[in-house]
């Protein structure tokens, strides 16, 4: 039987509809929200699936308070079902301060059990329970008002779907023995740290490739004067100042309103304006920070030279086994992982030296560069063969 679906658009309703799922085992749970034009995403639906009823709230209906909805997330007894969560986790670290716990994500789960790299939540539905999904209103705007019944319907088959989704995914991580795998993975995702906003860290994700320390510390500047003025604006960093204009400061370092005027994509209205003076402020002090203080290039180790052979055999490897283990190679290892264990072997400080990755793969990837084991082609199959250590002949 499918569960009753309603929309909430008041307070009273919201929490009666809570205070129903407080005792539920596990709930599903998506959002729905718009992101192109703000710094924050503008949740416009929160739906929650249990047992026998399923709800779309609405959170832009006037006067309605949500705190019902963040304390029923927060039950501890309660599971909360998700598919890719990050994004939703991150609305719901916004808007309350902490995560809802304990959380599984159905994506991670799933590449765990060997449904491929970041399965889409379309696929997986089809995969196990055989139902198509009506994806038509998958770029509505969700913002707008009054919300209809065709929005209402494809919202809450996102959490319906989802729960059996979950039980068989649960099933199947007991029968092979993944549920702490699954944990692992889910660490980074659970953690606050992952949500927090540290302004003073945004220039780590420009894509600049200057290991000049005195460039990355007025870079680290004017990323955190963006980052600070984009949340203050609420808009989108690049709708501030776009990543090429911060590197170009960082190169030139413009000391006064004429020289920023001067930079690509900025222009002299902004120079002249209080945000041309805050920005040269920020120049100064990067200019003016001492050595010891300038932040360091990321380390990037050379790689050894002639490794491509090597490279491509640890990928092949790398099929092998989670083939053979029913496992996503994208969560196991990536391309880079793999230049650095072919380039160090043991030494490199990757995810598939660690851990269940290490079981898997990694492992086997330092006993084929020892030659302890070979791939040999056995028909139209790639087998793994242990090869005999060679004896010493002596003098």
């Amino acid at each position: 039987m499918k569960p009753a679906m309603t929309l909430i658009t008041d307070t009273a309703a919201l929490e009666a509809f809570c205070q129903r799922q407080a005792s539920s085992e596990f709930l599903t749970v998506d959002t729905e929200f718009m992101r192109e034009k703000t710094y924050w995403p503008i949740l416009c639906l929160v739906q929650v699936g249990g047992p026998e009823e399923a709800a779309a709230i609405d959170p832009l209906a006037p006067g309605i308070d949500l705190t019902p909805l963040f304390d029923l997330l927060s039950i501890p007894t309660i599971v909360k079902v998700f598919h890719a969560a990050r994004q939703d986790l991150e609305i719901f670290y916004h808007l309350n301060g902490k995560l809802p716990e304990p959380v599984f994500d159905t994506q991670v789960a799933a590449m765990v059990c060997g449904f491929g790299d970041q399965v889409g939540y379309e696929t997986l539905v089809s995969k196990l329970t055989k139902a198509r999904i009506d994806k038509s209103s998958r770029f509505t705007d969700w913002a707008l008002r009054p919300l209809s019944e065709r929005q209402i319907t494809y919202a809450l088959s996102d959490v319906t779907h989802l729960r059996p989704v979950y039980e068989k995914i649960l099933r199947k991580l007991g029968s092979n023995g993944r549920a702490e795998w699954l944990k692992e993975e889910m660490s980074v995702l659970t953690s606050p740290d992952t949500y927090a906003m540290h302004p003073e860290l945004a220039f780590r994700r420009i894509k600049s490739k200057s290991s000049n320390t005195r460039f990355l510390a007025v870079l680290r500047e004017v990323a955190a004067w963006r980052e600070m003025e984009a949340q203050k604006r609420d808009l989108p960093r690049n709708r501030v100042l776009r990543d090429e204009a911060l590197m170009e400061i960082a190169h030139h370092t413009p000391q006064t309103v004429d020289d920023l005027a001067r930079t690509r994509s900025l222009g002299r209205r902004l120079a002249e304006g209080a945000s041309g003076a805050e920005l040269l402020k920020a120049i100064k002090k990067g200019v003016d920070l001492p050595k010891s203080e300038c932040p360091e290039p990321k380390a990037r180790p050379d790689l050894p030279q002639g490794l491509g052979a090597i490279t491509e055999l640890l990928k092949v490897l790398l099929k092998v086994r989670c083939t053979e283990q029913g496992v996503a190679q994208k969560l196991v290892a990536s391309s880079a992982d793999i230049d650095f264990i072919a380039g160090f072997g043991e030494k490199a400080d990757v995810p598939a030296m660690h851990g269940w990755r290490f079981q898997v793969y990694g492992q086997d990837a330092l006993r084929l560069m020892n030659g302890e084991l070979a791939l040999v082609l056995n028909g139209k199959k790639l087998e793994l063969v242990e090869l005999e250590p060679e004896e010493d002949s002596g003098a």
